[in-house]
């Protein structure tokens, strides 16, 4: 019998999600408030329902991958109130452990199991599946998930309670962050010095200073073709506050990435919001004259 999942949130990381376990063999029930996106994926073989609940009342199992709290704790929220059986709900988002537990509260009260599971990687990398799954919660639940994960990812470790997974990716996205703009630093120093672009992001990729991140978005700082983006300037914002406000609730000093923080601001400011972070370059590019 064809097994079934829901997922919740059908944007560049849902959606690239969801037409992966489609091709893994899983009947995916979908749902994105985006009409345009429910489109594209029903034509890539998504089931889309109504609301939430409607996923909730067909699928044993959902994954979570929305763009803010409100959107996230609503989705729970109409869940809870579907009046379907217990469910196992797999939030994958990044958000802050209190909003993860806001969530897992309304779901716990309906007799169902949240599970946070935040996600490592990119938009372009969950296109060829692969991810890494920080997955927290009740063991039972994740060991019972693993080959719905093994649909999307390539690999996934379970941290722990709940919560771990989020606190996992908040170090993740801080080495994140800061290998972004070293990477555009590097870039604009070598265009400055008249290399080749092309040429700096092979060689440097061959190097011992080469980085996951650089491999990524290197080609695109050299290209200066920041679209589609693999993850919006205007969302990586969101991720980067959430880190720095956890480091401070710490007590733990974070100087690197806090000296990124204007970087993006700037190129906030001036009109990458829409675009890939890879377009920290661009801002870098203005400031050296280039």
């Amino acid at each position: 019998m064809q097994q079934t999942v829901g997922v919740v949130g059908l944007g560049i990381m849902g959606g690239a999600m969801a037409r992966n376990l489609v091709a893994a063999g899983w009947r995916v029930l979908g749902y994105d408030i985006d009409a345009v996106r429910c489109a594209e994926l029903a034509a890539a073989g998504v089931t889309i329902c109504a609301d939430a609940a409607a996923v909730a009342r067909e699928a044993p199992v959902l994954l979570f991958s929305l763009p803010s709290p409100a959107a996230a704790l609503a989705a729970a929220q109409a869940i809870a109130a579907s009046g379907a059986e217990r469910r196992v709900v797999i939030e994958a988002s990044t958000l802050t452990l209190k909003d993860k537990l806001a969530i897992e509260a309304a779901l716990r009260s309906a007799g169902h199991v949240a599970l946070d599971c935040p996600i490592s990687g990119t938009g372009a990398q969950a296109i060829t599946k692969d991810l890494v799954i920080y997955a927290s919660g009740d063991a039972q639940s994740i060991e019972a998930c693993r080959p719905l994960f093994a649909g999307f990812s390539r690999a996934v470790h379970d941290v722990g309670a709940y919560g771990n997974g989020s606190k996992m990716k908040f170090v993740a996205n801080l080495l994140v962050a800061i290998h972004n703009v070293a990477s555009a630093e590097a870039m604009v120093l070598g265009v400055k010095a008249g290399l080749d672009p092309r040429q700096i992001v092979d060689l440097v990729s061959a190097g011992a200073g080469t980085s996951r991140v650089f491999e990524l978005r290197a080609p695109m700082m050299a290209a200066r073709d920041y679209l589609p983006a693999s993850m919006r300037v205007e969302i990586w914002q969101k991720d980067m506050a959430i880190i720095s406000q956890y480091a401070t609730e710490l007590g733990c000093p974070t100087p690197l990435l806090s000296a990124t923080m204007p970087i993006y601001a700037s190129a906030m400011a001036n009109g990458h919001a829409a675009e890939d972070t890879a377009a920290v370059c661009a801002v870098l590019e203005k400031m050296a004259g280039l």
